[in-house]
């Protein structure tokens, strides 16, 4: 039987390049060789986004189609809403019950965060406990593997944490996820900077090929290249790591390398070369989505077969949960 596995997404808007790249390349080749279970992870959202939750919804269908475009097939995983199986929320609490404050207030990501988004209010118990949030959905379909970065796989540890806790206190009931490495390539945005949403830099899946155009011609390169006739290095321009992304022709690549050390290629002629390498590989994607938009009954019956698959398995899991810590058994 094939092992599962569980990823999620917080429905922040359309997804970019970054995501593409990143995470959903390596998701749509985990499909064919195990039950995956994908989440579009809306409780995450509500962490942050609670003082105005009207665009959450919206969100969630650009990360459908997103998550489509990219070639994740209904039939070779599950796709559904976190909030449409409420067994999310249940283990959640039960995990809450078991896991030490210290064990979340040490956690590298919610110090950062507190530090650097500064818009947004996040003194509230769910910023501080989104990493039980998180376990429940990983612990919730017993999921054997968690695919990440590398520079993730210590937001896992504290899930296999929780499940090591859990069990001394109940029964081996939950499973230690394991850790998949996978390739995270460094796709930076238009400025230069790890490409987002909120530094307002994105590529977007959904972008046409003009509005791509309109992001890339003006991207920031080697800033050594003042004039078109100084050399610069690649490994210094932002337009080249995605080159090293969407480009799969060796020889030009190596030729615009040489180039531009030489500058016997201008920055513009690069970012066209690049254009002509992301229509390539984004046209069959963009052709996905355009026929989900326009199929919304479709949509829907995506999410509803999704939420039947993973709602069987997470009732089965919290009735082992609830019969373990020993409450009265549901009739």
């Amino acid at each position: 039987m094939a092992q599962r596995v569980f990823s999620g997404m917080r429905p922040t808007g359309k997804l970019h390049l970054g995501h593409l790249a990143g995470a959903l390349t390596n998701w749509v080749k985990l499909q064919e060789n195990y039950k995956c279970f994908y989440s579009i992870v809306d409780w995450h959202a509500l962490m942050s986004e609670y003082a105005d939750s009207s665009m959450i919804a919206e969100n969630c269908k650009e990360v459908l189609l997103d998550w489509l475009a990219s070639g994740l097939d209904p039939e070779k995983c599950v796709i559904f809403v976190q909030s449409h199986i409420p067994q999310h929320a249940e283990l959640h609490l039960a995990l809450s019950m078991v896991t030490p404050l210290g064990w979340l207030q040490r956690c590298p990501t919610y110090k950062e965060q507190i530090l650097n988004i500064q818009n947004k209010d996040l003194s509230n118990y769910a910023f501080l406990g989104y990493p039980v949030l998180m376990a429940a959905d990983i612990l919730l379909y017993k999921a054997e593997i968690v695919p990440v970065g590398e520079d993730q796989s210590a937001h896992l540890e504290i899930t296999r944490e929780m499940a090591r806790r859990f069990n001394s206190f109940f029964g081996n009931i939950l499973p230690e996820p394991q850790i998949m490495l996978t390739p995270t390539p460094k796709v930076p945005g238009t400025d230069g900077r790890k490409m987002s949403k909120s530094y307002g830099n994105a590529i977007n899946i959904a972008d046409t090929p003009s509005e791509m155009w309109n992001k890339i011609r003006p991207m920031i390169t080697d800033p050594a290249r003042e004039r078109r006739t100084d050399p610069g290095d690649p490994e210094k321009c932002p337009v080249w790591d995605i080159h090293k992304v969407f480009n799969n022709n060796e020889d030009e690549k190596n030729e615009i390398a040489s180039g531009c050390r030489s500058a016997g290629i201008g920055c513009v002629d690069c970012k066209k070369k690049l254009q002509a390498h992301v229509e390539r590989v984004m046209g069959p994607i963009q052709e996905r989505r355009t026929f989900y938009e326009k199929s919304p009954d479709l949509l829907s019956d995506i999410l509803r077969e999704g939420a039947e698959k993973a709602g069987e398995v997470a009732r089965r899991t919290i009735d082992e949960v609830i019969n373990a810590i020993g409450f009265f058994k549901r009739g």
